[in-house]
């Protein structure tokens, strides 16, 4: 049924690369454990040991309050069509903002978002698989554009505000660092 690797198999990132979502899971050493779910053309394997991806503003910004605490990070992806799986990633991520020298080397790598929040690179210690069987088969329709369109239509400086206003802690109280003096 499930195996445990050291790093990502090609035929993983093969599987990562046609997924439409993946889920994010992390937690401080307190408060709330925070799992959020991903889309977008937001995701990249880099190598066998490290990935990365585009955090696009939110309503929240949990994983980055966490990370700051915490760098454990588990990200999850399940097929919902073709062969049952289930692929976890665990590591440790770091956390880059647009005044980041790796921020702006990773960028390049996504679609130009005006909403671009954060990158997270995520080294990965441990990959698993899991059957997958029990997860239904669910078709893909299309990409959402609301938050697109939204951060769009905000422009930069109105994001910006955003992130101040509602960005700069977690739900626990937990600073982002999305703001900084």
């Amino acid at each position: 049924m499930g195996k445990k690797l050291d790093c990502i198999t090609p035929e993983l990132k093969d599987f990562i690369e046609k997924q439409k979502i993946f889920f994010v899971g992390t937690a401080a050493d307190s408060g709330n454990v925070n799992v959020s779910p991903k889309g977008t053309d937001s995701f990249r394997v880099i190598d066998q040991n490290k990935v990365v991806w585009l955090n696009l503003t939110g309503s929240g910004n949990e994983t980055a309050a966490h990370l700051l605490k915490n760098d454990r990070m588990t990200i999850m992806f399940c097929a919902f069509e073709g062969k049952p799986i289930i692929l976890r990633l665990y590591g440790t991520a770091e956390i880059y903002h647009k005044r980041d020298t790796e921020f702006h080397q990773y960028i390049k790598l996504f679609p130009e978002n005006i909403g671009s929040r954060q990158i997270i690179e995520m080294k990965v210690d441990l990959v698993q698989t899991s059957c997958g069987f029990a997860v239904p088969f669910m078709d893909f329709k299309e990409e959402r554009t609301t938050l697109n369109d939204w951060a769009t239509k905000q422009g930069e400086d109105k994001i910006e505000k955003y992130w101040e206003n509602r960005n700069t802690a977690s739900i626990d109280g937990f600073e982002t660092n999305i703001v900084k003096d």
